[in-house]
């Protein structure tokens, strides 16, 4: 009987194909979760800040530092910036009351939305010290970056601490494996993304609702899934090797060490095969065969011309 090591928490589980435990596991690795788009600010940029401006608040509000986190769209996310925002859902009205950088930071929001034409802008108007949307996930996450380079190969997605908060110019993934990300981030999705997807001028603009939604998942063949975990798994340990490196040197075609090359290719011939698709299949025809599984998905009858 075929035994499984898991290690993406890094602290090694020994999964037995077959066991119950094993059938728990491979349920979430089969389950697709909704991908949503990041949290609204709707603030005219009043609660964000650059690293120094961080550091000049903290230097005249040092007690404030407990309302500030981390903060990715798709640009801090690829090209590993610093900014910061003010993330207030647990400030109290004394909190912001009694600070006079939160005081005049959340009026000038709360004068912004009531400027709005928007309607429910307006109404926000009476919460100024919130996003306008929240949709902050509570848990490890994939980000997945709305606007990306056309020049690169794969989109760079990866796991963020749920400390990070994501902004609607990214998407989050929660609950999902390596098997999830070795999909996402393979040359069938890639190849899938690049004919459904948005532009913003030559620019990939990924979408949740267009490219991700439409998108089938390959074979559940459990040993094909599991390949794809280890495939999905060794991309990452090859990041880990260049800590020093942002997504936009790693996934630069110049720049991308081998190490995670190589691992991308095993990764996409992995993801290839539970299609049923040979490793050297061209770009169209993966397409064609996606576009096929969606006819059959949805009921249609493929055109065949």
């Amino acid at each position: 009987m075929q035994t499984y090591i898991i290690s993406f928490d890094k602290t090694g589980e020994e999964y037995v194909f077959g066991d119950e435990r094993f059938a728990r596991f491979f349920q979430a690795c089969r389950s697709v979760f909704p991908m949503l788009k990041g949290s609204q600010p709707t603030d005219d940029g009043n609660f964000f800040m650059t690293a120094e401006e961080r550091a000049e608040v903290l230097s005249r509000e040092p007690g404030l530092e407990k309302f500030i986190r981390r903060v990715y769209g798709s640009k801090e996310f690829i090209q590993n910036i610093e900014r910061y925002c003010f993330w207030l859902v647990d400030a109290t009205p004394a909190d912001i009351k009694h600070s006079k950088i939160l005081y005049e930071r959340v009026s000038k929001v709360k004068e912004f939305r009531l400027a709005s034409k928007a309607k429910q802008t307006r109404k926000d108007a009476d919460i100024p010290h919130l996003f306008q949307q929240i949709r902050q996930p509570t848990a490890d996450y994939l980000l997945i970056p709305s606007v990306s380079s056309e020049k690169r190969q794969y989109i760079p997605i990866g796991y963020v601490s749920p400390d990070v908060i994501v902004t609607n110019l990214a998407f989050s993934l929660t609950n999902a494996t390596p098997y999830h990300f070795g999909v996402l981030t393979s040359s069938a999705h890639m190849a899938w993304m690049r004919v459904v997807c948005g532009r913003l001028t030559s620019r990939y603009r990924y979408s949740n609702t267009i490219v991700y939604n439409n998108f089938v998942w390959p074979s559940s063949d459990p040993h094909k899934v599991m390949k794809i975990f280890h495939t999905g798994s060794e991309i990452l340990r090859a990041r880990e090797k260049h800590p020093e490196s942002s997504f936009a040197d790693l996934y630069d075609e110049v720049s991308m060490p081998k190490d995670l090359r190589d691992a991308h290719r095993e990764n996409d011939r992995a993801v290839l095969e539970a299609y049923g698709l040979p490793a050297d299949m061209d770009e169209f025809h993966i397409v064609e065969h996606l576009v096929k599984l969606n006819y059959a998905m949805t009921g249609r009858q493929y055109p065949e011309y």
